[in-house]
C-alpha cells in the first residue's frame, strides 16, 4: 500500500488532499485535540527503545495532559529527534496525497522510521529504513529535519557522511518511502548542515549549520567552537537547479545557526534563524541576487559562578506564528521564552516572556514539580493562542548541562499566548510528567499534531 491509497479522518475539514489553502485557512481549523511527540531512553539507565509519545490536549478529554498511547521503535539507541509529516499544505488539493504517515529519524543511529497514523490516538509502525542502506546508497548519516515535497516525495537534511564527517545533504524518500537518492546536485560550499525550508514561488531553498556527528554527539566541547568545528553560515540554493548560489558567513554573532523559519505567507521573501551559541536572531529579506541579511535580536551571556565562560541564553528553537506576527524563541540556558512581534520583520519589539527553569537559578514549580531543564522545543498551535514546549535538546548535551534530567525525566508545558496586546503565561492545568512513564523516565523532543502546525506547513 502506498501512502496515496489512503484516507485521514483528521483531514475532514478540507475539500480533498492534505492541508490548508492558505495560512489563512489553517488558523481557522479546530483545535488540535492530540499532539505528537517523540520520547528517548538514550542516555539513561532504562534498557528500552525510544517511542512516539501520544498525548491528549483536549481540555474537555477527562485524560487531559497525559499521554495516552506509546509507540515503541523496534531497536535500542535510536535518539529519535525531528520528525515531520509524508505530506503538507504544499499538497493541498491534490486528492492523491494524504497527510497520515510520520517519518521519524534516529539521530543518533540514522535508522528512519516511518509511523500510520490512520489511528491518530495510536499510531503504528509502518516501515523502517536501515541506516546501511542509506550509507550504501547515499554515503550521507545522521538525519534531522523532514520535510514533505509538493511532488509526494520526502526530503531529510543529513549532517554527516557515511562515517560521520560533515558536511552531509539531504535524502529524498519516494512515495512508498524508499530511497531516491540525493537531493543536491552537490555541495560544494557548504561546509555543515542542519535545518532547511524551501519555498518554490521564490526558487530558493534556506539552509543552516551545525556541526558534524562526530563533533556534536560525544557532547559539548569549548575547544570544538575555539577550532572552528561548529558552523557559522546560512546557505541560499537554487531550488530548481538544487545548487548553493550564496552562503553568508555570520561570524561570531551568528555561531550555530539552526532553526530556519521562513514567513508563512508564500509570497513573503522574509524569513529568520536563531543562532544558538550567539544566541542571536538574524532576519533574510529578498531574493537570490538581491538579499539582505542582517541581526535584529541581540541577546547577551551573562557570567555564573562555576561556570568556564559567560552563560549563553543558548537559543535552540523558533517559530513564528501563522499570521506571521509573532516569532517565538527559547533559551535552553537562560530558562526563558520569548515573544516578539515582529510586524516589522527588521525591528522585532519584544511582546512577552515566561521563564521555564533554565540554570541561572530561578526556581519555577507548575503543579508541584520544579522544572528540570530549560525550554527546548516549541510547537504553536495554528491559531497561534497555545504554545508547547517540551525540554530536552541532545542526550549527551542533557546529561552535561542539566545531568538530574536522566533521573528525573523531562517535561512538556503548555504556554498561553496573549496574541492582542502581547504576554505569555504557564497553563497551570497542562504539565505532563515524562518522569512518570511506565518503563522509567523519558526525555521529549520535537512535537507535531496530526492537522498540520506552525513548523511543517508550507505554501507553493
Amino acid at each position: 500500500m502506498t501512502h496515496a491509497d489512503a484516507s485521514h479522518s483528521d483531514d475532514a475539514h478540507v475539500c480533498c488532499g492534505p492541508g490548508y489553502a492558505s495560512p489563512e485557512a489553517a488558523m481557522q481549523a479546530d483545535r488540535e485535540t492530540v499532539l505528537y511527540t517523540v520520547a528517548l531512553y538514550v542516555g539513561t539507565e532504562t534498557e528500552a527503545p525510544d517511542y512516539l509519545a501520544t498525548i491528549d490536549v483536549d481540555p474537555d478529554s477527562p485524560t487531559y495532559a497525559e499521554v495516552i498511547h506509546r509507540t515503541p521503535m523496534p531497536t535500542l539507541g535510536d535518539e529519535l529527534h525531528h520528525f515531520g509529516w509524508n505530506a503538507c499544505s504544499s499538497c493541498y488539493d491534490d486528492e492523491s496525497q494524504s497527510r497520515r504517515f510520520l517519518i521519524v529519524p534516529g539521530f543518533r543511529s540514522g535508522r528512519i522510521h516511518v509511523i500510520d497514523t490512520e489511528d491518530a490516538r495510536a499510531p503504528t509502525l509502518h516501515k523502517v529504513i536501515s541506516p546501511s542502506e542509506i550509507k550504501q546508497r547515499t554515503n550521507l548519516s545522521a538525519p534531522h529535519t523532514v520535510h514533505c515535497l509538493a511532488d509526494g516525495t520526502v526530503m531529510i537534511s543529513m549532517l554527516g557522511d557515511a562515517e560521520g564527517h560533515a558536511p552531509g545533504g539531504f535524502l529524498l524518500l519516494d512515495e512508498n518511502f524508499d530511497v531516491a537518492g540525493r537531493w543536491e546536485a552537490d555541495a560544494d560550499g557548504m561546509p555543515y548542515n542542519y535545518d532547511f525550508w524551501y519555498q518554490p514561488r521564490h526558487n530558493v531553498m534556506v539552509s543552516s549549520e551545525f556541526a558534524a556527528p562526530k563533533t556534536y554527539l560525544p557532547g559539548f566541547d569549548l575547544d570544538d567552537v575555539a577550532e572552528g568545528r561548529y558552523g557559522q553560515r546560512l546557505n541560499f540554493w537554487d531550488w530548481e537547479e538544487r545548487r548553493l548560489v550564496d552562503s553568508v558567513d555570520l561570524g561570531e554573532d551568528g555561531l550555530v545557526p539552526l532553526e530556519v523559519r521562513f514567513h508563512h505567507d508564500p509570497d513573503s521573501t522574509h524569513g529568520f534563524v536563531g543562532a544558538a551559541l550567539s544566541s542571536n536572531i538574524w532576519h533574510w529579506e529578498g531574493t537570490n541576487g538581491s538579499r539582505s541579511v542582517e541581526k535584529v535580536i541581540d541577546q547577551k551571556a551573562v557570567e555564573r559562578s562555576g561556570w568556564p565562560f559567560p552563560v549563553p541564553p543558548l537559543t535552540t528553537d523558533i517559530v513564528i506564528s501563522m499570521d506571521d506576527r509573532f516569532l517565538y524563541l527559547s533559551n535552553w540556558l537562560h530558562g526563558d521564552i520569548r515573544q516578539y512581534d515582529i510586524s516589522d520583520p527588521s525591528a522585532p519589539r519584544l511582546a512577552g516572556q515566561v521563564t521555564c527553569g533554565g540554570v541561572l537559578g530561578e526556581s519555577v514549580t507548575v503543579q508541584g514539580h520544579e522544572l528540570v531543564g530549560g525550554p527546548q522545543m516549541l510547537q504553536l498551535s495554528l491559531d497561534g493562542k497555545r504554545l508547547y514546549v517540551t525540554s530536552s535538546l541532545l542526550s549527551s548535551w542533557d546529561n552535561q548541562f542539566y545531568p538530574d534530567m536522566a533521573d528525573q525525566g523531562s517535561y512538556m508545558l503548555q504556554i498561553d499566548c496573549d496574541t492582542d496586546r502581547g504576554g505569555l503565561a504557564i497553563n497551570e492545568d497542562f504539565y505532563v510528567d515524562f518522569g512518570e512513564e511506565p518503563a522509567g523516565p523519558a526525555r521529549a523532543h520535537e512535537m507535531r499534531y496530526p492537522g498540520g502546525d506552525c513548523t511543517s506547513d508550507i505554501w507553493v
